[in-house]
């Protein structure tokens, strides 16, 4: 037994070595610490063990899947912190210095601000399946919520994602539990185009799966992440909602930047812009996922990246985003 620990333990450090992604790490840790990794095996034996090996091997196994949880983690933040790309600067060439899509630009910022709180960034396809588009969200075939997503088919039987939803079931089965993610991506509706809606924005899902999770932490995280992304408090409020994937679930409002709460027709003049989407998740997802709802619970949330950019620029009309003109891209920057 304690030679397979150890070896467990030399194998994942020679594993991380050949890592250069935060999705390779991922990848090793599904393999090491995952649901169906050797050490989860070797855990789910401990209750058929007898009374002395029991006392002989429990603490080791667990001091070792601990220490495979740090060893992963400990190099997913040295990547991430040692990631840079260095450029040629004896090149005699004159910079035409180029710009960043605001939203690229609150993209990073969101992400950054919760890579800092212990989220890994993983990602999604945006032509998905009605299995986790929907049925995996608990959203089944005759559900009137599948009315409001307004999706866009597709003549091969799939269908462009209407939200990041759908990776939270795809993480889950790949990765299991504890989990703390963000999906940053682009998502589809067949809306009609006025100052506050497009057919073509982004999103950031965020989920956190672990024991004892509350409502309360998933407020916290959203009031850091607000903070970090204006650089000061943000005047936000919390409302009953209805999302078939979470419960309770809830609405985060956050005061119109744009008309500092006075009402305009961003916000349609309530002053409020409905910003960030969330609840606890439903157990039925999280049994989706191949998670015990009776030992893990977590939250989940989908911030629009899109309309976070419209509250910190003060742009008054969603459909600039996509119009392709670089003059008006080059206003923007990162802080």
């Amino acid at each position: 037994m304690e030679k397979e620990l150890n070896e467990l333990l030399e194998n994942l450090t020679k594993e991380l070595k050949e890592c250069s992604k935060e999705a390779d790490v991922l990848n090793v840790k599904s393999k090491y610490v995952g649901k169906k990794s050797r050490i989860m095996e070797i855990m789910s034996g401990l209750k058929d063990m007898s009374v002395e090996d029991k006392r002989k091997y429990g603490s080791l196994i667990n001091n070792t899947k601990k220490e495979l949880e740090n060893t992963i983690n400990n190099y997913l933040e040295d990547l991430t912190n040692t990631l840079d790309i260095d450029f040629d600067d004896t090149l005699d060439y004159e910079v035409n210095t180029g710009s960043l899509h605001p939203v690229t630009i609150i993209a990073k910022e969101v992400t950054d601000a919760l890579k800092k709180m212990g989220f890994t960034i993983v990602s999604g396809p945006e032509m998905d399946t009605e299995y986790y588009n929907f049925e995996a969200l608990n959203i089944p075939k005759d559900h009137p919520a599948r009315d409001m997503q307004d999706t866009y088919y597709l003549d091969n039987n799939m269908l462009l994602r209407t939200h990041t939803s759908g990776v939270q079931v795809r993480a889950m089965e790949k990765y299991g539990a504890p989990l703390r993610i963000c999906v940053p991506g682009r998502v589809f509706r067949n809306e009609d185009l006025d100052a506050s809606h497009e057919n073509t924005f982004f999103q950031l899902e965020g989920m956190v799966i672990d024991k004892n999770i509350s409502i309360e932490n998933l407020i916290g995280v959203m009031q850091e992440l607000l903070r970090e992304v204006f650089h000061k408090d943000v005047k936000v409020r919390l409302r009953p909602g209805f999302f078939p994937f979470t419960e309770p679930s809830y609405e985060l409002d956050c005061s119109c930047l744009i008309c500092d709460g006075k009402g305009c027709p961003t916000c349609k003049n309530s002053g409020w812009i409905e910003l960030i989407p969330g609840g606890m998740v439903h157990p039925e997802v999280l049994r989706a996922g191949g998670i015990d709802p009776e030992v893990y619970n977590g939250f989940a949330f989908g911030l629009g990246l899109t309309r976070l950019a419209m509250m910190k620029y003060k742009i008054k009309d969603i459909r600039v985003f996509n119009n392709g003109d670089i003059r008006y891209l080059e206003n923007f920057k990162i802080d």
